[in-house]
């Protein structure tokens, strides 16, 4: 529900704030008055294009805000939570418009795109009038007004569902194609990288292996050298072991004379020092066969430490990464040869999943031809007492066959057609002639949803009575109070039967090129009406009729 309106410097109104209530409001004037500023003001805190002319003369900037009213789960509240914004049950819509053109949105003070304020404003209020773009005048939202009015969530959530693993499955064999394409395109490539692998078969942690076996190698004379010097050094004639004999012997022989205890201790150490010397040497020996017995010659190493760089280089990889890559090969080469029954598969799951949608779609289909009847008879029987009764409403579901028309909610092409006598064919709502005509037939549509909604709404209505009076005009007054009793609805009128409807009126005036309004009631309420009836002098019988409207409406 919309609850107030401030506008600041726009055309005529220098400054003006408006509280609203619901049911059915009001504004009434003389032509020129600036009631259409109003809608203007509105329309612009609702996100529709902006004008610098709306700036008031000598002003450098012109600001709209609109307070709305709704329940958690109004769909406004979705779209702030898909825009990660904060949700409420009251929402601040304001618009700024500077003399040279340039435009601000906010919503709850927080900047926002003007797309987004847009789309925001067309859940929360449906103006008919000057803004033909918004809610049921709309051909895009049609689809959207049936299957609100069919009850059809559950439907359209398994269709949109259905729809989804659809395209999912379309996706993934598009994948599946091209991953297979750009592989073929690489396949003797790859067959060929594999074999040099293959060929070469280099082993995780080779390089460095190779790398300390070369350096042994580069090293083996001096090695050798200081090997021989060691074993010479302990083993050979005048060798460490020959030397600790040598000592061992000799004071074996004065044992008696020294005293045997203090000897033993001696040739103790001796015996353990020559035990330990005869371990090294034969640890010595055992170094020495193994650099005299070395497999690979430093060429050979070189050899193999060249192949598997240059094969690294090839592969624009490190050589301690070759053997994954063996492996990544290889799994791609196997994927390729079963790649024809993975894309076969996918396409025996694509003809599944798109029969599965078929049926919900249809069943979608069948739901909307089903309240489509109910629909058109409810509305027609509203055109009758407003004056159009030749007047036909049809809704058009067509069955799309172009697959690529379909969508998440479904193959059906939903419009809302009209014929305006028996001889012409029905055309779309927003594509009718007459101005009158099509705020009539927008009004008797918007009453027989307004009974079957469950969610409330703003409805303005910008001069719908134009062109009619009398018995028309109290229907059309009458269908008004009838939507309000369900919804907010701001009319914009020149009709004292519809301004009597009314559970608030309001008078716009213009005073040296200044825009107010005042709010009516009791006497100057039929004053007002009295003046709508008879002009700018007010008669006796027109006050007596105006009475009498009012006391009808009540």
């Amino acid at each position: 529900m919309l609850k107030s309106l401030h506008i600041k410097n726009v055309v005529l109104i220098e400054q003006l704030s408006l509280d609203f209530s619901r049911g059915l409001s009001a504004l009434t004037g003389e032509t020129g008055a600036g009631k259409s500023i109003l809608l203007d003001s509105l329309g612009l805190a609702l996100g529709s294009r902006a004008d610098s002319s709306l700036v008031r003369r000598g002003s450098d900037q012109s600001s709209v805000t609109a307070e709305f009213e709704l329940p958690a789960d109004h769909p406004a509240n979705i779209i702030l939570k898909e825009q990660e914004m904060e949700t409420s049950t009251t929402i601040i819509l304001r618009r700024t418009l500077a003399s040279d053109g340039r435009s601000k949105a906010f919503i709850n003070d927080e900047p926002v795109s003007i797309s987004l304020l847009k789309s925001l404003g067309e859940t929360l209020v449906d103006i008919h009038g000057q803004f033909e773009t918004y809610g049921l005048l709309n051909p895009a939202l049609h689809r959207q007004v049936l299957d609100d009015y069919a009850d059809a969530t559950n439907l359209l959530s398994l269709t949109k569902s259905a729809y989804d693993t659809w395209q999912d499955k379309i996706r993934r064999l598009e994948q599946a194609k091209a991953e297979a394409e750009k592989a073929a395109m690489n396949e003797a490539w790859l067959r060929d990288s594999v074999k040099d692998l293959e060929a070469l078969d280099p082993q995780a942690g080779e390089e460095e292996e190779l790398l300390g076996l070369r350096q042994k190698l580069q090293n083996r004379d001096t090695i050798i050298q200081a090997i021989s010097f060691a074993e010479e050094a302990l083993a050979g004639e005048e060798g460490s072991d020959a030397r600790i004999a040598q000592a061992w012997k000799a004071l074996n022989k004065v044992a008696d004379k020294v005293g045997e205890e203090e000897i033993k201790k001696i040739l103790e150490v001796l015996d353990r020092a020559s035990a330990e010397i005869q371990t090294a040497h034969r640890q010595i020996e055992s170094l020495m066969r193994d650099v005299d017995s070395a497999e690979h010659s430093l060429e050979t190493i070189e050899d193999r430490l060249y192949a598997l760089r240059a094969l690294a280089r090839k592969h624009h990889c490190q050589t301690e990464d070759l053997p994954a890559l063996y492996q990544d090969f290889s799994a791609k080469l196997k994927l390729m040869d079963h790649q024809d029954h993975v894309i076969g598969d996918l396409e025996k799951e694509i003809v599944k999943a798109r029969s599965a949608y078929q049926v919900q779609a249809e069943k979608l289909h069948d739901k909307r031809l089903s309240v489509s009847g109910k629909l058109d008879k409810l509305v027609n029987k509203e055109l009758a007492p407003l004056k159009m009764e030749k007047a036909r409403f049809q809704t058009s579901i067509v069955a799309q066959k172009d697959e690529t028309q379909w969508g998440p909610n479904g193959y059906d092409a939903v419009a809302f057609l009209v014929t305006t006598n028996d001889n012409a064919d029905p055309a779309p709502l927003n594509k009718i002639a007459s101005g009158g005509e099509m705020a009539r037939f927008m009004l008797a549509l918007k009453v027989v949803l307004a009974e079957a909604a469950t969610q409330a709404a703003t409805y303005v209505f910008d001069e719908i009575d134009t062109g009619i009076g009398g018995a028309t005009a109290s229907a059309v007054g009458e269908r008004l109070a009838r939507l309000a009793q369900q919804h907010q609805v701001l009319v914009v009128t020149h009709s004292p039967q519809v301004a009597a409807r009314a559970d608030h009126h309001w008078v716009v005036s213009k005073k040296d090129a200044k825009t107010s309004i005042i709010a009516l009631k009791g006497k100057d309420r039929q004053e007002e009406i009295a003046r709508m009836l008879s002009g700018s002098e007010i008669t006796k019988e027109a006050r007596a009729a105006a009475g009498k409207l009012l006391e009808v409406a009540a």
